[in-house]
């Protein structure tokens, strides 16, 4: 099965129920939830969202909420007893369930239904819908319907909003996160940062990798089952389902989402392959086809989102000219798009450091000794061309920086990691680089806004309650 179907107007039955249809839908199935409950414990997530598309990720479960009560496992690595136990009871588990799936939404005052899609485990009993021909700068809500057997369940709803044109002045307002460790997540119900960001009121959130780690938390990923099981009891956690229903998401994976730490094209982790790793994250994720891509966001924002795994040499390669994270074609992509965007300002957020510094003993990013050459190559390249509008926005670290290369000028903003117990292992402040460095848990709200004279871009980073320890601004006039 495809990891998603089209989603063309040809396939919608199309009815004259007046635009409150979705809205009133939406309070009729929260009224008669314990009645008529939905199975989608792992929630809906909404990605890839441009002025006319959008992809909606659903998926099927037997239970209505995961296995809150299931066996916990605390030691990593390899575990025989976690290998064979039933990964249903474990706890955090959500089992899928064959079954059928499809999307209510009203578009312009038609309420337009997709036809049922059938579910299985070969897909983890997902379905990513994807929706076309939707208008630009619009709120939409959805409903997520299932059945079993001709037996309908009850609804999930999510709400996002598609980008404004390429050539609109309008105000954006995204936030970054990254690197959440499950034990570490410092709420039963999930990472504070969530209901934090959920109140900012963002229209997209970006997913930055490391949104899982096989490796690290226990039950280790030492099987395909294992790894779902690793999707499921994070993504089940309610703060993450609500504010996933609640905004759009872009998704970047890193290496402990894909396999191990610092892993590459490959390699193993137990019984289970790099190319494997890449199957599940594209599984789980509400993506389309290609893993490198870029987003316009009105007149004033565009945003670029490159894969650091995909097409990397071996971490322990000699460095020089033909070592690469990015590959040949990524790396000319992202060359070429940049300099063809008139946007005004423009960010890259890469699942890993560009600038750093990082600390010593790494060799798996572009901050890296082991990576220089292709570093510096992509440090000085952004100076030469766009040296005044460019930022970069990282993941992967678990401390909050902004930084300015010394060399070239560029500026990073290193977001954290997600949970104040998760942050730690900076290498100390750099004055000579840092602009700002604190260990702590947060994310990165940015906010672009502007007139017809002036625009100006606002980067904030807040801690896991949502409170601002660092903002810069910056502003530029428009050229006509």
């Amino acid at each position: 099965m495809p990891d998603f179907l089209p989603f063309h107007r040809r396939l919608f039955l199309k009815s004259t129920v007046a635009s409150a249809a979705i809205a009133a839908a939406a309070e009729a199935n929260e009224s008669t939830r314990v009645m008529n409950p939905a199975y989608q414990a792992t929630g809906i997530r909404i990605g890839e969202v441009t002025p006319t598309t959008a992809i909606v990720w659903t998926r099927l479960t037997k239970n209505t909420e995961r296995n809150n009560d299931g066996i916990v496992f605390k030691k990593r690595g390899k575990s025989e007893e976690a290998l064979k136990t039933p990964v249903e009871q474990i706890e955090g588990a959500c089992p899928g369930q064959p079954g059928k799936i499809r999307l209510v939404y009203e578009d312009q005052g038609t309420t337009l239904k997709t036809d049922w899609v059938s579910v299985d485990e070969e897909s983890d009993f997902i379905h990513q819908f994807q929706l076309k021909d939707l208008k630009p700068g619009t709120e939409y809500h959805v409903l997520c319907e299932t059945s079993v057997e001709g037996q309908e369940h009850g609804a999930r709803v999510g709400t996002f909003r598609t980008a404004p044109k390429p050539d609109e002045i309008k105000p954006v307002h995204f936030c970054v996160m990254t690197c959440q460790g499950y034990p570490d997540r410092d709420h039963p119900d999930g990472h504070p940062i969530y209901p934090s960001m959920t109140a900012k009121d963002p229209d997209f959130i970006s997913m930055t990798g490391d949104l899982i780690y096989y490796d690290n938390d226990a039950p280790s990923a030492m099987s395909v089952d294992l790894a779902h099981l690793h999707w499921e009891r994070m993504f089940s956690l309610p703060r993450l389902v609500d504010t996933l229903s609640k905004t759009s998401t872009y998704w970047l994976k890193d290496d402990h989402d894909t396999l191990n730490n610092d892993s590459w094209p490959g390699r193993t982790y137990g019984e289970v392959t790099f190319e494997e790793g890449q199957k599940i994250f594209r599984q789980q994720a509400p993506l389309g086809s290609d893993s490198y891509r870029t987003f316009r966001w009105g007149k004033d924002l565009q945003i670029w989102l490159t894969d650091g795994r995909d097409f990397r040499s071996p971490n322990r390669m000699p460095d020089g000219p033909d070592k690469t994270i990015w590959g040949t074609e990524q790396k000319a992509w992202f060359k070429r798009t940049v300099k063809e965007s008139d946007a005004t300002w423009k960010i890259l957020i890469s699942p890993t450091p560009i600038v750093g510094p990082d600390r010593k003993g790494k060799n798996d990013n572009h901050a890296n000794a082991g990576f220089s050459h292709e570093g510096n190559e992509i440090r000085q390249w952004i100076h030469d061309n766009v040296p005044d509008n460019f930022f970069v926005i990282c993941g992967d670290r678990h401390w909050q920086y902004h930084s300015v290369d010394p060399e070239t000028g560029v500026k990073e903003f290193s977001v954290g990691a997600a949970s104040n117990s998760h942050a730690g292992g900076t290498p100390g402040r750099n004055p000579k680089i840092h602009r700002f460095h604190k260990v702590q848990g947060g994310f990165l709200n940015v906010i672009v806004d502007g007139d017809q004279d002036e625009s100006e871009i606002t980067f904030q980073l807040c801690d896991v309650d949502g409170n601002v320890a660092f903002e810069q601004k910056f502003e530029r006039a428009r050229t006509m």
